[in-house]
């Protein structure tokens, strides 16, 4: 029950909420007096415990619904959400005592969703891949935000005279109250590169639905698929139907799991979109295994040229995760001492991570 709880609290944060840790335990505790079975004393539960502000309830029910509704589907297919299994330990017989055998029972549990979010997207299961679906589309991309020009009434920072001498003018010529103004802020652009070709093939699906997560939750996010050629699919996953925003964006894109020139796209991307404005100031996020048919060098000058116009270039390689992996590859070594931020995208877990890391990109301290 801990291991849900902690779960839904996890959810719960993505859209917004404030969840103290103290209150989670207090959820676990009434999980595990309540059980699952009835899914309103499980709601109530967790509106008593989780939420702390009456405005925070529609996020909570929305929440309630993506992840308990969800979670519910899994059970019923695996039976058990959270099996608990009780290993006996026999003690050794103490001499002279006639109750030879001893008793301890130490609990086991494990959470099949939790196994499931680190399991690697290319060995996933037709059913496992359903339910790695729905927690992909559960992600929520908060986003970076940038420091803009316009300016914003505060309690503390630098002296609006403006509103200063206003206010004093109607207090007859006395500064009574000084009025304070701060930078505001606006939303920092993402752009995905995801690579498409044949090697990539087994994460194409998951990285997809990444994407369109990212547009469905907020905007300023561009998405273009890396292959034979550049393909922009923005348009297509603009969409709340997950299901059918990705088969529009495969039938978009002509070279699905062909070849890769993934030197000469992202050039193409940084000639075409990049210094004209898309990529300036941006967060570009490539996702790529780092294979490419061409020219290393040419890979490694359009990534350099990239990142000087980027505010930030992060790459997302789902073979990072595997053992022993070293970023040998003609491409990616050409491409890694451009890259700010390398990181695995293999599974679940690592593509909830990557929305938080896209998320703690926290407002520049340049205007620009």
């Amino acid at each position: 029950m801990a291991d849900l709880a902690v779960g839904f609290a996890a959810h719960l944060r993505l859209r917004g909420l404030v969840v103290p840790p103290d209150t989670v335990v207090g959820y676990a505790k009434a999980l595990d007096a309540l059980g699952l079975a009835d899914r309103d004393g499980v709601y109530w539960a967790g509106r008593s415990t989780l939420v702390r502000r009456p405005e925070d309830t529609p996020a909570y029910d929305a929440a309630f619904a993506d992840f308990w509704d969800g979670q519910a589907a899994f059970i019923h297919r695996s039976h058990s959400s959270l099996e608990r299994r009780i290993v006996a330990v026999d003690l050794p017989q103490e001499e002279g005592d006639g109750e030879g055998e001893g008793e301890a029972d130490e609990v086991l549990r494990w959470s099949a969703v939790e196994v499931l979010r680190h399991k690697d997207l290319a060995l996933l299961t037709p059913e496992e891949r359903d339910e790695a679906d729905r927690l992909i589309d559960a992600l929520r991309l908060a986003g970076p935000r940038r420091r803009s020009r316009r300016r914003r009434r505060s309690h503390r920072g630098a002296l609006d005279l403006r509103r200063t001498v206003a206010t004093a003018l109607r207090a007859g010529g006395e500064p009574v109250h000084l009025a304070h103004q701060a930078p505001g802020e606006r939303r920092r652009r993402v752009v995905l590169l995801l690579d498409v070709s044949g090697s990539m093939a087994d994460y194409a699906r998951g990285l997809l639905r990444f994407a369109h997560a990212a547009v469905s939750a907020r905007d300023a996010v561009e998405v273009f698929t890396l292959g034979t050629r550049l393909t922009r699919l923005t348009p297509m996953l603009a969409t709340h139907d997950a299901d059918a925003a990705l088969a529009a964006a495969t039938a978009a894109v002509p070279d699905y799991e062909g070849g890769t020139r993934l030197g000469d796209t992202i050039g193409e991307f940084t000639e075409r979109y990049g210094v004209r404005g898309m990529a300036r100031g941006a967060v570009v996020v490539i996702l790529s295994d780092g294979w490419d048919r061409g020219d290393p060098a040419v890979l490694g000058e359009h990534v350099a040229r990239l990142s000087r116009v980027a505010h930030r270039l992060v790459w997302v390689n789902p073979l990072k995760a595997s053992p022993g992996y070293a970023p040998l590859a003609g491409g990616m070594a050409a491409a890694l001492p451009w890259v700010d931020e390398f990181v695995e995208g293999h599974a679940v877990a690592s593509l909830e991570s990557l929305a938080r890391l896209l998320s703690n990109q926290v407002t520049d301290r340049r205007a620009g």
